[in-house]
């Protein structure tokens, strides 16, 4: 389905946001409202309904410079952010846009209350950056730069995607954006008109559960 259109041309400062995301028949994202597909037990069991080879370049064939996940998918909806410790760089370098090196690819993460404790952080090929926001803890800042991460400060107390998307125009130089992740962040991009594209993968079988996410 494209909806590219009127909402687009009034927005021609932002990337071409291509939503993509795999669902069952009967549109179900995920087995589970805390099942995460990153953990190998739950992947291992959505791998059941998918069919080997289908789509799996699919993102090579969308040619984004950017991957656009939320932190939904890397810890639990009730999830909390953990103890940062106290930031020891002054306020007014750490509340600044942090860009510490060029990539060819981005792995941007919206991550505004601070909740993800990073091992990945890149590669040769795609750099993580995360989005966060002026009520992120300070300990999650100071954290991410003394990993190597980047960050823009978008929002006052959340993210705001309309200024990430601009920021990630301007700074990264991303023409296309790829939204793949889970509901939370997929609808915010859907309500906000911040959607040229939905591109949907749906798998030969069904997962059920009334508290399981559509």
């Amino acid at each position: 389905m494209d909806v590219r259109g009127y909402v687009r041309r009034m927005r021609d400062e932002l990337p071409e946001v291509v939503l993509t995301t795999t669902v069952s028949v009967d549109g179900r994202i995920t087995l589970g409202r805390d099942q995460l597909l990153l953990d190998p037990k739950v992947g291992a069991r959505w791998e059941t309904i998918t069919v080997r080879g289908a789509f799996e370049n699919r993102h090579a064939q969308i040619a984004a410079q950017v991957i656009l996940e939320g932190s939904g998918s890397f810890v639990g909806p009730d999830a909390g952010p953990p103890q940062w410790p106290e930031a020891s760089i002054a306020d007014g370098l750490l509340w600044e846009d942090h860009v510490p090196e060029e990539a060819a690819r981005w792995f941007v993460v919206a991550d505004g209350r601070g909740r993800i404790d990073w091992s990945f952080t890149g590669d040769a090929d795609l750099k993580l950056h995360v989005l966060v926001c002026r009520s992120t803890p300070a300990g999650y800042l100071q954290r991410l730069r003394d990993l190597g991460v980047g960050y823009f400060i978008v929002g006052d107390e959340r993210v705001d995607l309309r200024q990430a998307l601009a920021r990630i125009l301007h700074r990264l130089g991303a023409a296309r954006v790829i939204a793949d992740s889970g509901g939370t962040l997929n609808a915010a991009l859907l309500r906000e008109g911040l959607v040229d594209i939905v591109d949907v993968v749906t798998l030969p079988g069904l997962v059920g559960g009334a508290g399981t996410p559509p």
